[in-house]
């Protein structure tokens, strides 16, 4: 932790080593609105600060928390509005393998500052192509991670080796078994993660929440929640064009299969979705778009964080309409395509109930049934009484929250944050199964505690996958 100041009086080494390895198009991609309205989310503490948003106070400039930007794209934007306009935090550097990107995120980073010195001219954001670099300063605390899904474990394992302390995009795994080595790893070398699914932060989604998980729905017999596309196995091969100038593809590409680059993946201004997201290479589909924040969310609130399903029953199995998740304490987490199933397929609300939204999902339970749901208007729910209990100010939502502000505070505190690595890991393993039921047809029985599918060679194997030389681990 570091007083403002410019980069000239930091030296340190750098790594010299570099490494040297040589669509299916979806239904919907995320519209351009619902990027800005997560950014905006994001960026909402730059304009009130952390301090401001609870009971801190501001940071003595001797004590600022010295951060990292790992990745400067559709997200990385918002994060690092959040994080210079933090005044208990200190951006030293940026990272993209995209010059465009990297040296927007410099400049952004020394006029804010310049702004914040009243003018004074600031110089003192480092420029990195390469993350190793970045993660060779001993004077940067912790990093923020906003690159795409196949860098997040790596990217995150290798920041804990380096001592740093960790905020990762969501979802932290492209696989079951990468999800696990990155809580290993956090935990061997004691670092504060914190996992980037801030819907859990929302003031009215932790009310709700707080509130079935303590029984106030009584018994849950059901949560719905969206998985956009079903999930069709394979991989995007698209043809191969000229990588722009300034872009490093092939660190880009990194640990995931190799895929030639082609503009559909990353380009320039920076587009309002997250392309990469529909090639499995690079993505998990619904997983990155919205399903991590649900699975977070609807895990915390039937007390199932630290675990997960116990059995995948699959649509084709007759027992249910859209593929199942069923929970050892009896929950069970109905996958639907939209809203309308709910009442349509499964009538587990009325027909007149007005379910919208995304990020979260419909409970219901023995006294009736509530919503989680964001960016599609207040909180729902059946009979009225239940908002008396909650005691809820307004139903209206927001993106607003202090999930950044919970991180640095306990990175100070050597604490564990709100969504730690392991609430982390399971929630993106809900989404890697539900892929799994997708993939095989079919249903099969999971174990959460050794995570792994009981007596299912074929389902075993959906769990890993080879990472490209060099950087296998």
């Amino acid at each position: 932790m570091v007083e403002l100041r410019d980069e000239k009086a930091w030296i340190g080494r750098k790594l010299t080593t570099k490494a040297k390895p040589r669509m299916k198009a979806i239904d919907r991609l995320i519209t351009r609105r619902e990027c800005l309205k997560r950014v905006a989310g994001i960026g909402v503490a730059a304009i009130v600060p952390s301090w401001g948003l609870g009971n801190e106070q501001p940071s003595p400039p001797n004590d600022r928390i010295t951060v990292g930007l790992i990745g400067h794209g559709c997200m990385g934007r918002g994060h690092l509005r959040r994080l210079v306009g933090d005044p208990a935090v200190q951006v030293l550097a940026v990272c993209d393998v995209d010059r465009v990107r990297r040296e927007d995120g410099k400049l952004r980073v020394e006029e804010t500052y310049s702004k914040q010195r009243g003018g004074i001219a600031y110089r003192g954001c480092a420029a990195y192509n390469d993350y190793r670099d970045l993660l060779a300063r001993p004077d940067i605390d912790a990093v923020v991670i906003a690159t795409p899904d196949h860098w997040h474990t790596l990217q995150s394992i290798d920041s804990a080796k380096a001592g740093k302390d960790i905020y990762c995009e969501k979802p932290v795994s492209v696989t079951l078994q990468e999800g696990r080595e990155l809580v290993e790893a956090v935990r061997r070398y004691a670092r504060v993660f914190q996992t980037g699914t801030q819907y859990r932060s929302i003031p009215i989604i932790r009310t709700v929440c707080e509130f079935v998980r303590a029984g106030g729905l009584g018994k849950i017999r059901s949560v719905f929640t969206l998985w956009q596309s079903p999930y069709v196995p394979g991989d995007a091969y698209l043809p191969s064009e000229p990588a722009p100038d300034g872009l490093d593809w092939d660190l880009w590409v990194g640990p995931a299969p190799w895929r030639p680059y082609n503009s559909q993946f990353h380009r320039n201004p920076v587009p309002g979705v997250v392309p990469w997201a529909f090639a499995e290479a690079f993505g998990v589909v619904s997983s990155t778009w919205f399903h991590s924040h649900a699975a977070d969310v609807i895990q915390y609130a039937v007390g199932m964080e630290n675990t997960g399903p116990v059995e995948i029953i699959h649509p084709a199995s007759g027992q249910f309409p859209t593929l199942t998740c069923r929970y050892a304490n009896g929950v069970l987490v109905h996958h639907v395509d939209n809203w309308g199933q709910v009442k349509r397929l499964y009538k587990a609300v009325p027909a007149s109930a007005r379910l919208e939204g995304n990020f979260g999902g419909v409970f219901v339970g023995e006294r009736g049934w509530l919503t989680s749901m964001t960016a599609g208007g207040p909180i729902e729910g059946q009979p009225q009484s239940l908002f008396n209990e909650m005691k809820l100010r307004s139903r209206e939502t927001s993106f607003a929250n202090r999930h950044h502000a919970n991180w640095l505070d306990c990175i100070r505190r050597r604490a564990l944050p709100s969504a730690s690595e392991e609430l982390g890991h399971r929630a993106a393993s809900l989404g890697h199964l539900v892929i799994a039921g997708y993939r095989l047809g079919r249903s099969f029985v999971w174990d959460p505690a050794k995570e792994e599918f009981l007596g299912d060679d074929d389902a075993n194997r959906l769990r890993a996958r080879a990472r490209r030389e060099p950087w296998r681990a």
